[in-house]
């Protein structure tokens, strides 16, 4: 067997065992690179080239990015915008949706564009009265048509500008690609439009993400923190003065317990005892607490900041979790208080209860109690262990979707905004504009080591590795010069329109069932080859297949964003093509007629 057909026979297994679905897809790509070494068509260098390709270390650092944005709360913040710009209006709901999540997906790509803004829709839905169908799938195809508006909307760009300038295309600038996007993106909108409501279910599904756009009020209900709660100051020969926390509860008579210890700025304090001007917060009837104010030398604050209680715990620096006690935990015994500061020193205990009711002072724990815990963002994260508590809801999704701009969203906007300068102006490679922003990220907490690593798509990252050398392979053994030669014959006479549309119509189908990245690593080369082959320039050949490889639209498991939204639009798998194939026609028109216009043959 020759070299190509060892390559060919490499494709289709590639392709096959995508389709069957049964291996893991970084395994298939692994074996994909490895078999090109163990057939002897590639070196073990340049099997494993890929790894160190530039376009990958590109593609990791954007989604580093992208989860700089969604952790600081500025996809919450742009969610929250939206929400209050819709209204009412179908019309103007869905040109908002589709254009914000388009821009979006244009700087953070589809992944993280779809992820951040899917609860959003959801909620913004339930609180219009319309069907979550109605607006998921026009979100996903809406930053499917987005990624086309910059070079930062989806690897494929990336490896397209790669391929052009290797090519000798020269690549393409930064937002060149939206010469192509903003007709894209506009056209689909239309689209939605005027043929959404027809094309799209009607359906509610039975699992939705939850909305924790109020977490924080319905945690202070919960706990009875909204009402009855006063805010004592300490003052100066107070007998309270050097009392310890746990000494509270018993000082707090009355029907009165101890919440917590706060500073004069509603800063929780967390030393063991009590301190002149300290902010002693209490809970029970006002009697009660007017009464203890007299004998004990305290003061009603009257300077309380304005927000409440529920802003003075759940804010930008500091939340709230709501943990349960799971049988077996090592918790159960152990006496905790209201004011108590666990043993991490970094979290305090701000009520406990039991079956709804209110735990009593020095009672022990026991299984099924749940907790009250409050304490910084990036506490809640690290001592929330699962072998002592089940935390309700994780502390990291409540971030994101309910502190807008919250710790560090300058900082990644700065390092977001760095990177778009550089990438336009082309002052340095595109990878080491990535890795400065991912840097800044990193470097001034906005995110951990640990959260860059959960960060990262590391499936992409390994495909997009893993199945380079396989584009290297097909121009090697000249595999690609064979297809390329096949399609410029069957195109004939019809001139580089017609090999735009062969193009498409396979890069198109292709796309539908393995992944659009995938895809372009198997057709970017027979493109070039086939432009070289006709005597045309690469470049609209290349910007066609992009656009092409951007229509993944007839099928739940044509991208990870499409099966996103399927379980709760409740979509079954034949509602995609009914919409997706009439932007489909879009994409084709402007793939094969309006390319050429911008980018010559």
């Amino acid at each position: 067997m020759s070299e190509i057909w060892t390559v060919f026979a490499i494709v289709g297994g590639i392709i096959v065992l995508f389709i069957w679905d049964r291996l893991p897809v970084i395994a298939v790509c692994i074996a994909a690179a490895l078999a090109l070494w163990a057939t002897g068509i590639l070196s073990l260098n340049q099997a494993l080239a890929g790894f160190g390709d530039p376009a990958v270390i590109f593609i990791a650092s954007l989604f580093v990015v992208s989860a700089g944005l969604e952790v600081s709360g500025v996809t919450a913040w742009a969610g929250q915008i939206l929400i209050k710009q819709a209204g009412e209006s179908r019309t103007r709901l869905i040109v908002l949706m589709m254009a914000f999540v388009g821009v979006l997906a244009a700087l953070i790509s589809v992944n993280g564009a779809v992820a951040a803004l899917l609860p959003v829709v959801v909620v913004m839905a339930i609180r219009l009265g319309r069907a979550p169908s109605q607006l998921l799938m026009p979100l996903v195809f809406g930053a499917h048509c987005g990624s086309q508006l910059m070079l930062t909307g989806s690897p494929v760009n990336v490896l397209v500008v790669e391929a052009s300038e290797n090519g000798g295309g020269g690549g393409f600038g930064y937002f060149e690609f939206a010469l192509v996007g903003i007709p894209l993106v506009l056209g689909c909108i239309a689209i939605v439009i005027f043929f959404g409501e027809k094309l799209l279910p009607n359906r509610t599904s039975e699992t939705l993400p939850p909305d924790l756009s109020r977490h924080a009020m319905t945690l202070v209900e919960q706990y009875r923190l909204s009402s009855d709660v006063h805010q004592l100051r300490v003052r100066a020969g107070s007998p309270l003065i050097g009392t310890a926390r746990e000494d509270l509860n018993r000082v707090a008579t009355g029907g009165l317990s101890f919440v917590t210890l706060k500073d004069q700025e509603g800063r929780p304090i967390r030393s063991d005892s009590v301190a002149e001007n300290d902010i002693v917060v209490l809970k029970g009837p006002a009697e009660a607490a007017a009464e203890l104010a007299q004998e004990q030398g305290l003061a009603f604050r009257e300077d309380i900041p304005t927000g409440g209680v529920t802003d003075q715990l759940f804010n930008r620096d500091s939340g709230l979790a709501e943990v349960l006690v799971p049988p077996r935990s090592p918790l159960i015994g152990q006496r905790f208080f209201p004011g108590m500061v666990t043993e991490s020193g970094d979290l305090i205990v701000l009520a406990i209860q039991r079956q709804g009711a209110d735990l009593a002072p020095g009672e022990a724990l026991a299984a099924g109690d749940t907790m009250l815990l409050q304490g910084t963002w990036s506490a809640l994260d690290k001592r929330l262990h699962p072998a002592e508590v089940l935390v309700v809801n994780s502390p990291d999704l409540v971030r994101r979707q309910a502190v807008p701009m919250g710790p560090g969203a300058q900082t990644v906007l700065i390092a977001l905004g760095l990177m778009v300068i550089l990438l336009a102006t082309g002052l340095v490679p595109p990878a080491v504009a990535g890795l400065i922003a991912a840097g800044i990220i990193l470097l001034t907490g906005v995110l951990s080591v640990d959260g860059v690593y959960r960060a990262i798509n590391w499936t992409t990252v390994i495909l997009v590795g893993a199945l380079t050398p396989l584009s290297t392979a097909m121009e090697q053994t000249g595999a690609a010069r064979m297809l390329a030669d096949g399609l410029v014959g069957a195109v004939g006479d019809s001139g580089p329109r017609m090999l735009l549309a062969a193009l498409f119509l396979f890069s198109a189908v292709l796309g539908q069932v393995i992944s659009n990245t995938a895809t372009s690593l198997i057709v970017i080369p027979i493109a070039v080859v086939a432009a070289q082959e006709m005597g045309i320039s690469i470049q609209p050949v290349l910007m066609s297949v992009s656009v092409a490889c951007a229509a993944a639209l007839l099928t739940p498991v044509a991208t990870p964003t499409n099966l996103m939204v399927m379980e709760p639009g409740a979509y079954k798998f034949g509602d995609y093509w009914k919409l997706g194939l009439p932007m489909m026609i879009w994409y084709f028109i402007l793939s094969v007629f309006y390319v050429p216009m911008i980018w010559p043959f």
